[in-house]
């Protein structure tokens, strides 16, 4: 899975493209929305950090290679949430260390991916520090997150951000065609249209998995107009029905409110209205580790709206 197999982010493509084979850092914060291609990038990574090939790395041919690719790859970890909490715990973390200090099984590397890094609590961050700071030469972290501000200033100061940006249209096309053979041209455009640049809402769309592109963007649009307007009633009688509402479509309409309002800022007679309504959205989005109800999130968006 060379990096041409990844969709757009063209300038970080270059960045990384001659390190895969010279050696990559020991860690890593992937950052971008849910579906924007962290796993991906991280995967990609990941194999190029076990691969044996002496030139380009990840080779898919080596075993190490397919190893990773069939997901048994011995030095390549992944780290995520146990099931009963909404928080990576700070005894996950000092296990990974413990761990990080046996050599590796096959690798030159041991890789360690982190999901959902931006749940690790402070306790959890500041020990992911010290492994940072003084693990051993060869274990490498890759740390998903959605917004890396959640992070600890230090942890990121250890680490070097890959942001991921939105695809281009043409670029969206072009992967779902590949991807999505089976679609109708006009499905695959339309899909690339409304993704937003973010490929995973692509494939949503045409799985038929998500609420209509048009109709969330209509509703978005309505709450940021009757937000700006401080119509705290308006935007309860909408926001009612959104408390039954899938949690990703619900988090999807809060960026989709976020790009509305930020295109609203120039010209706008209330500039500082809309930047705290953009800060709000982000606070919002910031929520997602941690399962909280959709009920108290559309609440607390209304209450907002009635403030001066």
């Amino acid at each position: 899975m060379p990096l041409t197999t990844f969709a757009g982010n063209s300038q970080l493509k270059q960045r990384l493209a001659p390190r895969l084979s010279a050696g990559l850092a020991h860690a890593y914060i992937l950052s971008g929305p849910a579906g924007s291609g962290r796993h991906t990038l991280a995967a990609i990574l990941a194999r190029a950090m076990v691969c044996s090939d002496g030139g380009t790395r990840p080779c898919g041919l080596c075993p190490g290679c397919k190893k990773a690719a069939a997901g048994i790859h011995p030095d390549i970890i992944t780290v995520s949430r146990e099931a009963d909490h909404k928080e990576i715990l700070v005894d996950q973390v000092r296990q990974m260390r413990s761990d990080a200090f046996i050599r590796p099984n096959e690798a030159a590397r041991k890789v360690y991916i982190i999901e959902d890094a931006d749940s690790l609590n402070e306790n959890a961050q500041n020990a992911m520090l010290k492994l940072l700071e003084e693990g051993p030469a060869y274990a490498a972290f890759l740390l998903l997150v959605e917004n890396p501000g959640s992070l600890l200033i230090t942890v990121r100061s250890r680490c070097e951000e890959l942001a991921l940006g939105p695809v281009s249209v043409p670029e969206a096309e072009q992967w779902l065609a590949q991807n999505f053979p089976q679609q109708a041209p006009d499905l695959r455009r339309q899909a690339a249209l409304d993704c937003q640049g973010v490929l995973g809402r692509a494939v949503d769309i045409l799985n038929g998995g998500r609420k209509d592109s048009a109709e969330l963007d209509r509703q978005a649009r309505q709450l940021a107009e009757y937000w700006l307007a401080g119509d705290e009633q308006a935007m309860m009688t909408l926001c009612i029905p959104m408390e039954k509402w899938d949690r990703q479509q619900f988090f999807d309409l809060l960026e989709r409110m976020r790009v509305f309002l930020c295109g609203q800022l120039p010209g706008h007679p209330d500039p500082r209205r809309v930047l705290r309504a953009v800060e709000l959205t982000q606070e919002l989005s910031r929520t997602k580790p941690y399962n909280m109800g959709l009920g108290h999130l559309t609440g607390w968006l209304c209450a907002q709206a009635g403030m001066p």
